[in-house]
């Protein structure tokens, strides 16, 4: 086992798989979403027909020659796959890069910037910009999380090259792994986990991968793409991606010399790291360990404490191989048949039931408070209105979780709803009685204030009447 990870035995916990939840309680509220079988006929239904005609399809299921695609930058990089990568660009919209050309710049030029990049790519001559970093809120921390923000023109080109490499590597990636693919979801992730445990897998390795991003070899991920891409323009053009420079606080470092990491951010990095650990996926299910993985978040379930000493102890040797670590406060062995709880992407499992971690409620509730100012200006229904699209999306994600982890977060809404109230009508916020009095439940539930607790009721009835 690697030194500085804890294994998480609880005092008194027993040795090997014995579960020791009832039954009943390992029952779901609700059951997370089916994951849809598509088939092989379906497999690839999200392919760009500008790039993967029917004919490279069939190639594709049966086996290309060699075992290698020689010949795809030509296909990957024609103005025809360019004009449809634009396309994606465009609805993503998103900001200028360190050239300061926004999308709608980009567009209107676009009948003579398609046909550059086009020569640029085929000649081998196309220079990536360096990217603009600026960092974003990190959730449920005081740390802020870097993000890499290429220009147009790379995110386009970017937009083409996930879309000539996607299908190849969608063949071989495992079942366990669900992290930016298509057709893959955080709820079929999480539902994988409920099922695993229900099934008495109940002995969990929690494991985090330290700055994972930040810290992923380049030739682990040239490696993986040697592996299956033999084109020199299209292996040339990964690796030109991965020498950007980066241009922070006004100054424009060098291109990477340090060999590693990936800057979030850009159409590409998601692919990229997918790639970087696939064989971890191959290992844990070759060798009979069930993993189930989101990007760098990751979990494996097991029937034992022994086996899952084996596997942290697998996981460990892997990712000393390839130049990645283990975060030792964060990764450890969890006994959840035993009480113990763990946390998997924002959820908490803990005694049979799902519920929303705590960094999870304090978001909503920090997204609630930026939005309700008690010295806002603009109509309650205003306010509702633009409450009600974080409410539902927030729901949207946890609505598996039981009611009652809904209830905290509507009666802070509406306090905070009062408390503006209170302000225009010059009464005390802190006069709990009065403004509940004055302000009932009902009266915002009459002006259209979403419930997450009514919105889970009516789940319930409506599973209760399908069965």
């Amino acid at each position: 086992m690697n030194p500085g990870i804890s294994n998480g035995r609880s005092k008194g916990g027993q040795e090997g798989g014995c579960l020791r939840t009832k039954k009943k309680e390992l029952q779901p509220a609700l059951v997370f979403e089916e994951t849809t079988q598509v088939g092989e006929a379906g497999l690839y239904r999200f392919a760009d027909p500008s790039i993967w005609t029917s004919g490279m399809l069939t190639t594709l299921g049966n086996g290309v020659q060699g075992g290698k695609w020689y010949s795809l930058g030509d296909k990957a990089f024609s103005v025809k796959a360019l004009e449809s990568a634009f396309a994606r660009v465009k609805a993503n919209n998103g900001v200028p890069g360190v050239d300061g050309w926004t999308v709608d710049r980009f567009e209107r030029q676009k009948a003579e910037n398609l046909p550059r990049i086009n020569s640029e790519l085929m000649a081998g001559t196309y220079r990536p910009s360096p990217v603009k970093r600026v960092y974003i809120p990190k959730p449920g921390s005081k740390e802020k999380r870097p993000l890499g923000i290429p220009t147009v023109r790379d995110r386009v080109v970017q937009s083409a090259l996930k879309a000539g490499l996607e299908p190849i590597f969608e063949k071989k990636f495992r079942d366990g792994s669900y992290g930016f693919r298509p057709g893959r979801s955080c709820r079929q992730a999480l539902r994988r986990v409920w099922l695993g445990l229900k099934e008495g897998r109940v002995f969990v390795v929690d494991a985090d991968l330290r700055k994972f991003f930040d810290t992923i070899p380049h030739e682990v991920i040239m490696r993986g793409l040697d592996a299956e891409v033999s084109d020199g323009k299209v292996l040339s053009l990964v690796r030109a991606y991965l020498a950007q420079g980066v241009l922070e606080g006004g100054a424009l470092s060098p291109e990477d010399e340090e060999d590693e990491g990936v800057p979030q951010g850009s159409p590409l990095s998601p692919l990229l790291a997918n790639i970087a650990l696939h064989d971890l996926d191959a290992l844990m299910e070759d060798t009979g360990y069930e993993i189930v993985r989101y990007a760098d978040d990751f979990v494996i379930l097991c029937t034992t404490r022994k086996q899952a000493e084996e596997a942290l102890e697998a996981v460990g040797s892997w990712t000393e191989t390839s130049g990645l670590s283990l975060h030792p406060d964060k990764t450890r062995i969890v006994d959840y048949g035993a009480g113990e709880a763990f946390e998997f992407l924002g959820h908490q499992f803990k005694n049979g039931k799902v519920f929303p971690r705590k960094k999870s409620i304090q978001n909503i509730r920090n997204k609630v408070r930026d939005k309700t100012p008690r010295t806002s200006g603009q109509s309650l229904q205003v306010v509702i209105a633009d409450l009600n699209k974080s409410l539902k999306g927030w729901f949207g994600y946890f609505r598996a979780c039981p009611e009652g982890a809904f209830e905290s977060v509507d009666s802070f809404v509406r306090r905070r709803l009062r408390a503006i109230l209170a302000k225009r009508n010059r009464i005390s916020p802190h006069g709990k009685k009065t403004t509940e009095t004055r302000w009932p439940n009902a009266y915002f539930a009459e002006r259209g204030l979403y419930s997450m607790v009514k919105a889970r009721k009516a789940m319930s009835t409506l599973s209760k009447a399908n069965h």
